[in-house]
């Protein structure tokens, strides 16, 4: 669909120079999505793995973000492969719908109530990133948290249009369960893409 540079606005790399790749294409139909307009992948150029890396390269930073949409509906392998012989660091976010592919250095998993995880990704994550939009997305994150690898780290972040009313509820919620830390959109706040 897109890609940029700028700063990774949330979550364990959160104020990190990245280059983002957002693939168009999503099935998940989350409804506070803020990128709907990737969701139909037809609607989106399509560019060659090449010209992908040879972009990205362009920029100093060696960090990648690959998102979506719902990047993993794509067998990321020679994308990745091709990414790391260039010396980047390759993260994804991924609601873990679809099964992992490709060179993966850091996978954040941000679960959808519309359409349910596999398996593999409990123990393969590094970060579990719960969206919470209203109280009983609380109880959903732990349900979460049980599963995941020991070393996974757990971040609670407040659904943009209703951050003035949960922040708050997040704030005491981690302070009450430290294992927890607060994600922000960091780069909505500054008024970067």
């Amino acid at each position: 669909m897109e890609a940029f540079y700028t700063l990774q606005g949330e979550g364990a790399h959160q104020g990190k120079a990245a280059y983002f790749i957002r693939l168009g294409g999503c099935d998940v139909g989350c409804h506070w999505c803020d990128v709907k307009e990737s969701w139909d992948a037809s609607q989106h150029p399509q560019k060659s793995v090449s010209e992908i890396v040879e972009e990205a390269s362009q920029h100093p930073a060696r960090l990648i973000v690959i998102t979506g949409g719902e990047p993993l509906m794509y067998d990321l392998t020679e994308l990745t492969h091709n990414l790391k012989q260039s010396g980047f660091t390759v993260n994804i976010e991924t609601s873990g719908a679809y099964p992992l592919s490709g060179e993966l250095d850091w996978i954040c998993f941000s679960p959808k109530k519309f359409k349910a995880p596999l398996p593999e990704i409990y123990q393969q994550a590094h970060e579990l990133k719960i969206i919470i939009y209203n109280k009983s997305d609380f109880r959903w994150a732990e349900q979460f948290a049980e599963k995941m690898n020991p070393q996974c780290q757990l971040f609670l972040q407040p659904e943009w249009s209703v951050a003035e009313k949960v922040l708050p509820q997040i704030i005491e919620y981690v302070k009450q369960n430290p294992q927890w830390r607060v994600s922000l959109q960091t780069h909505k706040f500054l008024h970067i893409p």
